[in-house]
């Protein structure tokens, strides 16, 4: 979720038609708070690592399991986890036709029931991305399986910090002991947290 990210689309051109159609939708229904372009070449070039399944928390209208779906290889599930019944109806209708695809009006923690993955993107204002609450990368991982969480901002400290203070949901995953994680920056204001689990 980026604030202003469905508007940072106005600017870009060549985009992947299903990534257009997403962002539209947004726009249509005012949502403002699609991933960033940056973050969306990102999730496309890691869906094509994906052999088996994808899943997306906070979904939104789309735009990013758009982006995932572009990079996907025939075959690969995707499943798109969006609390809002609104939203979730308006993406679901975008990826009707499109095989392996679902959308689904739920909590994030419905992606327990499908995993696990080869890729998992935690989005969503910060549902399962930090504290107790926190997504199992253990049960929702296959080995070797990636997580990605956004949204962050660029920092040169250790810890990380943001707005003055030290960032405990960054760290959980950069420390998290089932993972190899790196904080990639993608843009002046953008970071993200990749983490590939551990062999078993």
């Amino acid at each position: 979720m980026s604030l202003f990210g469905t508007d940072a689309y106005r600017s870009e051109t060549g985009l992947p038609p299903l990534v257009a159609h997403a962002v539209a939708v947004a726009e249509r229904h005012g949502f403002a708070f699609s991933c960033l372009p940056e973050q969306g070449r990102l999730l496309r070039a890691l869906a094509g690592g994906a052999t088996r399944r994808i899943a997306e928390t906070g979904t939104g209208y789309g735009v990013g399991l758009a982006w995932l779906a572009t990079g996907a290889r025939p075959g690969v599930e995707m499943i798109g986890v969006e609390r809002d019944e609104h939203r979730a109806r308006g993406a679901a209708e975008i990826f009707v036709g499109i095989p392996g695809v679902r959308v689904l009006h739920a909590d994030w923690t419905e992606v327990y029931a499908y995993g696990p993955y080869d890729l998992l993107v935690l989005d969503g204002g910060g549902q399962g991305k930090n504290g107790e609450a926190a997504a199992d990368p253990e049960r929702l991982l296959t080995p070797g399986g990636v997580l990605v969480v956004d949204d962050f901002t660029p920092s040169a400290t250790w810890p990380p910090e943001h707005l003055g203070r030290p960032d405990s949901a960054r760290v959980h995953w950069l420390d998290h002991p089932a993972l190899r994680a790196v904080d990639i920056p993608l843009s002046g204001d953008l970071s993200t947290v990749i983490g590939v689990r551990r062999p078993l």
